[in-house]
């Protein structure tokens, strides 16, 4: 049965123990993945929780994991020293077996309001859980246009692409509100700083945009919109009202393809570092190695989604 008291995270980094010389006792620590979720079994200690993986059942011992606020600060003091900006005195978590004096709160500290950092997610378990958004996240040219418009095509009742606002102007054969919204170049501009559009940009002078209220309105019919947006967006997406899923569309191995132009080196590179940047975001990694393949994956995953036990963060819940 469901312990409503217990408190569930989501791991937002990658933790190994036995690489950690601040930790009391790297046999007493629990090694981890991004993604991984932990139970928290004690937060009494302002530098280490206790936790246990989930799944590893309650009789399993509890171990040693970074605290939020000392995994701020050592992200902090990593950025610091690597850009070499300015001076850190990063001895507020001095190295075992040395007294801590001063509880720290990150969180007040100027060298975090110019940085994203993610520790820890609180997360619930759910045994259903409609997501109102499938995001499609990946390297420029990997494919998520096509997998986008295919799965559109296969389903057209249950997914829809929001169509963008344009400031150009309509050519001949075009309709509005068929494969754009016109609009006037003050109207757009109005509604960007009335925070209405989840992206937006200029091509050839004319400005370009999805704005929020078409995902609504494709929500409102009942459908799951698909989005294959820049990764910045989920700052706004990643709430209950869009309720995302996040797949992330991973370039093809090297192997056995001919890269004759380097584009695929490019696409590779790209991919890694959209994965080391956001990566605790993703709910699904497909590696695209074909493409067929992966639209079927991705057809199945969504189809068994919604009946299926997920962990949703309590945001999104309470």
């Amino acid at each position: 049965m469901f312990n409503k008291l217990a408190i569930y995270v989501r791991a937002q980094f990658d933790y190994d123990p036995l690489g950690d010389d601040t930790i009391p006792c790297a046999q007493a620590g629990i090694a981890f993945k991004t993604g991984d979720i932990l139970q928290i079994i004690s937060k009494d200690d302002n530098r280490w929780w206790q936790a246990r993986k989930d799944g590893a059942g309650e009789l399993a011992p509890a171990g040693l994991v970074p605290s939020p606020e000392l995994q701020e600060w050592r992200i902090a003091c990593s950025t610091v020293e690597k850009s070499k900006r300015e001076q850190v005195n990063c001895s507020f978590f001095p190295k075992k077996k040395k007294q801590y004096k001063d509880k720290y709160m990150a969180k007040h500290n100027t060298v975090f309001d110019q940085m994203d950092v993610v520790t820890y997610e609180e997360v619930v378990k759910l045994q259903s859980y409609h997501r109102r958004t499938l995001v499609l996240l990946g390297a420029h040219g990997v494919g998520r246009r096509h997998i986008k418009n295919t799965m559109i095509a296969n389903h057209p009742d249950n997914y829809a692409y929001p169509i963008p606002h344009t400031t150009r102007l309509p050519r001949k054969e075009e309709e509005n509100g068929k494969n754009y919204f016109f609009v006037s170049h003050d109207e757009m501009m109005a509604d960007i700083a009335a925070n209405e559009y989840l992206e937006y940009g200029t091509h050839e002078d004319a400005m370009y945009g999805t704005k929020l209220e078409t995902i609504r309105r494709i929500h409102g019919d009942g459908k799951v919109a698909i989005l294959d947006v820049e990764p910045q967006a989920l700052k706004v997406l990643r709430t209950s009202e869009y309720s995302p899923f996040v797949v992330f569309i991973a370039a093809p191995s090297v192997q056995n393809i001919n890269d004759y132009d380097g584009s695929l080196e490019r696409l590779i590179k790209e991919s890694a570092l959209l994965k080391t940047s956001y990566g605790h975001y993703f709910d699904l990694t497909i590696v695209n190695n074909d493409i067929e393949e992966t639209i079927r994956v991705l057809e199945q995953t969504m189809e068994t989604l919604p009946s299926s036990a997920q962990w949703i963060p309590v945001s999104w819940i309470y």
